[in-house]
């Protein structure tokens, strides 16, 4: 079968803003890059239409022309919540022109909010719900829709929902993602600015699942049960990527890499002593890294590790984040610098119970970490986290799912007057991390490291700045 898979655009949308988010960081699409590998080497003919990819055609007529020039059977997208209705209007005009092309959704959108969907939206054939490679792959073999897990489909009208797809038990049984399939891979794809020393960059996952459950996390995909590449499989991986491709950084976005310690331990120990010249980052969760641990992620090439903190409020922690607290935060990131490597601070503002005064408990703290970098996010409820059950309970929400994107306030809490105080706060908050004195000394230390990164911004300079331009100077008071 001849099949496309679409990632669809939109998921950057902030209105009266110009969208510079592909400009600053451009992420390839790895969920639908394992499936596009796998149903290859399956024997289908994969063709993929990555609608934020630097080469993608600008709006819909063109795109829609670019994908049915390949001639599908069969279409799928993989749909974020911001960017669903990007890929159903994308959906409804090929099935205008090509009637017969079947189209099928998936992703953690599609799996949290399931069967419904396709009583609503009537250009949908066929919703994968939870993992895609192999109920894609049936599918495509033509098997017939009734025998397949973890599809939902219609049956004279009426849809209906299949047993559960049971998760893949060997990740090292999938073949290597099918990054070839991206035009200007990786050359045009960009990870955060100062977050390598090395280009180009690409990103990976070695892992799926999480047994924990934060209020906000939304794991309908992967659900708590936690399974991972072998050591052996990232190791080969990361030369894959280096000798096919070129890449010299990788960004491991695994929600729980360290988790497994002996896992890690033995991928660090082989990179040590076999380097492939290729840096990496990870993320960790407090209270998973000791002190040797950290030091062999340094002797492995690793150069920043990224924290989920969320909150300097240990009242908000508990609701939220419970078994994470502030001692505990702040021994870590000392214990991440102590041995050399940059710690970064993962943060979100406007959780459920948010007060002025938390913002203002979490910017002290943020403040106090001397954190070689940070982020923070816009709390943003999605179908499927914890919080969701209640979030109609806990404040004011604007369920407009091109929104919902981590980057605008949907949701107000009732602790907080509006969603203007909302961006103020957040404007002032991330202003003053950046103009803080302090980091702009330790940034400055790594000036000539970040070259890199310096040409790639001065190559698109006004986009930079226009960005700058959204955060307002702080100002005495804002944060009281």
């Amino acid at each position: 079968m001849r099949v496309v898979l679409v990632h669809p655009a939109g998921s950057n949308f902030i209105p009266g803003k110009k969208d510079i988010t592909a400009t600053a960081n451009r992420m390839a699409p790895l969920g639908l890059l394992s499936i596009a590998a796998y149903l290859e080497r399956e024997g289908h003919a994969l063709f993929l239409q990555d609608c934020l990819g630097p080469h993608a055609p600008a709006g819909i007529d063109a795109t829609v022309r670019q994908i049915l020039g390949n001639n599908p059977d069969l279409v799928g997208f993989s749909a974020t919540t911001s960017g669903f209705w990007d890929g159903y209007e994308l959906a409804a005009r090929i099935k205008q022109i090509r009637p017969e092309v079947q189209v099928v959704f998936g992703g953690v959108h599609v799996s949290a909010i399931g069967g419904r969907l396709i009583d609503d939206f009537e250009h949908i054939d066929y919703l994968c719900l939870g993992e895609g490679e192999l109920t894609l792959s049936e599918l495509a073999a033509g098997r017939p829709a009734r025998e397949i897990d973890g599809l939902v489909w219609r049956d004279n009208g009426r849809a209906v929902v299949n047993a559960a797809r049971a998760h893949l038990p060997d990740l090292d049984a999938l073949p290597f993602p099918a990054y070839e399939k991206l035009a200007g891979f990786p050359r045009g794809y960009s990870l955060p600015l100062f977050s390598y020393i090395q280009t180009p960059g690409a990103t990976m996952v070695t892992s799926r699942g999480c047994p924990y459950r934060c209020s906000y996390c939304d794991r309908s995909v992967f659900q708590q049960g936690f399974r991972y590449n072998s050591p052996e499989y990232i190791y080969e991986h990361m030369r894959y990527m280096k000798t096919r491709f070129g890449v010299r950084h990788i960004n491991i976005y695994d929600d729980l890499f360290t988790l497994n310690r002996k896992r890690i331990a033995a991928l660090c120990e082989r990179l040590a002593a076999q380097p492939l010249g290729v840096h990496f980052n990870c993320a960790v969760r407090v209270g998973h890294a000791d002190d040797e641990l950290l030091q062999m992620l340094k002797a492995a090439g690793c150069l920043m590790v990224s924290l989920g903190i969320e909150s300097g409020d240990p009242d908000l922690l508990e609701v939220h984040k419970p078994g994470v607290y502030l001692d505990d935060v702040r021994d870590t990131v000392q214990r991440i610098q102590a041995v050399g490597l940059r710690a970064k601070g993962l943060f979100m503002m406007g959780l459920p119970g948010e007060t002025v005064a938390s913002i203002r408990k979490t910017s002290d703290f943020v403040m106090s970490l001397a954190l070689d970098d940070m982020n923070m996010t816009k709390f943003t409820p999605f179908h499927g986290a914890p919080v969701w059950k209640t979030i109609f309970e806990e404040g004011t929400v604007k369920e407009d799912w091109r929104r919902m994107n981590c980057l605008n306030f949907v949701f107000v809490p009732k602790t907080i007057d509006s969603k203007e105080t909302l961006d103020q706060l957040y404007n002032t908050h991330v202003k003053r991390f950046y103009s803080d004195p302090a980091w702009r000394k330790r940034f400055r230390k790594r000036i000539w490291e970040h070259r890199r990164s310096l040409w790639y911004l001065f190559r698109h300079l006004p986009d930079f700045l226009y960005a700058m331009r959204s955060f307002e100077p702080a100002k005495q008071g804002d944060l009281s």
